[in-house]
């Protein structure tokens, strides 16, 4: 090829990293305008042509159409979000919105989550519109806002705002997956086929307020604590859907090993905290509200609970998460999202497995279920199925899945670039 895709790959992320775009979730942060004009820029630079839309006020996102448009082929959706989650910077080894290279490694927030996606994607088809090497189908090249707090002011917005942009695209792309790890000393690539569901929940404890210094039987704080303490101790049933069945039949092969879903995910060592999330529901209590005097006994204590189910289990989930806290406490739904799964097989999972094998000969390739949620949650609103295809060959012994929203969160170099030639190659085959 006369062009080089990665060419700019670093440089465009190092530049993303150092737009502040903090999503702390209560629109007291930047917003993404800075991100989005920086994309657009980009884009028309090379003579793409964009559009901006903003939710509210600052809150941005960018849409642009590219490849052949007047191709009969259904579209192909790559998607990229531009906030990142907070950053406390005394936690860290490095300013987080620095974007410094040390020992070979891109260190910032959104390293990982996800500006190096939205790098990559960026510096390929800059080389590619410039070299005039256009992709056969249509594509429609999506930057989001808020991503991080659900996609209310970004991708959801877009879907019930400007659906029109999405007509007949029927295929995305986007981020968790692609990305390599170590299983039996072979390299396994995982791409993310599907998502668990989100059951953000209000669990709320009703009693008796009186003095703090009499007897109380029927105490809400207490109620509530030991509602939290059986759903925490609750270990839900393996259940693994076909992503992850494939997935451990991959395990089975590269180890020789047997034995439970659970004993054969412990095979990803540190990443088991992500991965083998995919084998079960699961519920952690993350916030907790009661009171407002030391020597008074409260009327209520809240807790609030996130909970992620697997496929097939969005309507029995809640009532079994009610039956183990038991009747002193009031479950009510939050925060609801659907959970997605999709076939491991066709013309697009063909393509990025023959773009990873091309730059990689000895990768090995496997879905899995994604633990947390992405923009891919309100395409699949509109009917297009999404996968997450990040492609980066990493070192064995880097730990990853904690680098996401993670201290110190980093990427190598030499993968950015390698995920870059990557996913030129899939464009060619997609």
């Amino acid at each position: 090829m006369g062009y080089l895709p990665e060419a700019e790959t670093l440089q465009i992320c190092r530049d993303l990293i150092r737009i502040d775009t903090s999503n702390f979730g209560d629109d007291s942060g930047p917003g993404e305008r800075a991100a989005a004009e920086y994309v657009a820029a980009a884009l028309a630079e090379v003579g793409i042509d964009s559009q901006i839309y903003e939710s509210e006020p600052g809150r941005a996102s960018v849409l642009a159409r590219w490849g052949n448009q007047d191709s009969p082929r259904p579209g192909l959706v790559i998607h990229g979000h531009l906030d990142v989650v907070p950053a406390q910077a005394a936690d860290w080894s490095v300013d987080p919105f620095a974007a410094e290279v040390v020992d070979g490694y891109l260190y910032g927030r959104g390293a990982v989550d996800m500006k190096d996606f939205d790098a990559m994607l960026l510096s390929v088809v800059r080389a590619r519109q410039a070299a005039g090497q256009i992709p056969d189908r249509p594509i429609l090249l999506v930057f989001t806002a808020d991503e991080e707090a659900g996609g209310v002011k970004g991708a959801q917005w877009l879907v019930e705002h400007h659906p029109e942009w999405f007509e007949g695209y029927t295929e995305a792309i986007g981020e968790v997956g692609g990305f390599s790890t170590e299983i039996g000393g072979q390299r396994l690539y995982l791409i993310e086929s599907g998502e668990k569901g989100i059951a953000w929940m209000r669990l709320s404890a009703h009693g008796t307020a009186g003095h703090g210094s009499m007897r109380n039987d029927d105490n809400p704080v207490v109620n509530l604590a030991r509602g939290l303490t059986a759903l925490g101790e609750h270990v839900w049933p393996e259940e693994p859907g076909p992503s992850m069945q494939a997935l451990l039949a991959k395990v089975r092969e590269l180890t020789g090993a047997d034995g439970s879903p659970s004993e054969l995910i412990e095979h990803f060592g540190p990443a088991v905290r992500m991965i083998g999330s995919g084998l079960r529901n699961s519920t952690n209590a993350t916030m907790l509200q009661a009171g407002y005097k030391h020597n008074v006994v409260p009327g209520e204590a809240v807790a609030y609970v996130d909970g992620r189910y697997l496929p097939g289990h969005a309507e029995t989930f809640l009532p079994v998460v009610q039956e183990i806290v038991g009747d002193k406490i009031r479950v009510e739904p939050h925060i609801v999202d659907r959970a997605l799964e999709y076939p491991f097989e066709g013309d697009l999972v063909d393509a990025m497995t023959v773009s990873l094998h091309r730059h990689d000969p000895e990768a090995h390739i496997a879905p899995f279920l994604m633990s947390g949620g992405t923009d891919a949650k309100s395409w699949d609103k509109l009917g297009i199925t999404s996968y997450g295809f990040t492609p980066l060959r990493l070192p064995g012994d880097l730990d990853f899945t904690a680098l996401f929203h993670g201290v110190d969160e980093r990427v190598p170099v030499d993968a950015l670039e390698f995920g870059s030639r990557v996913f030129d190659t899939f464009l060619d085959l997609a």
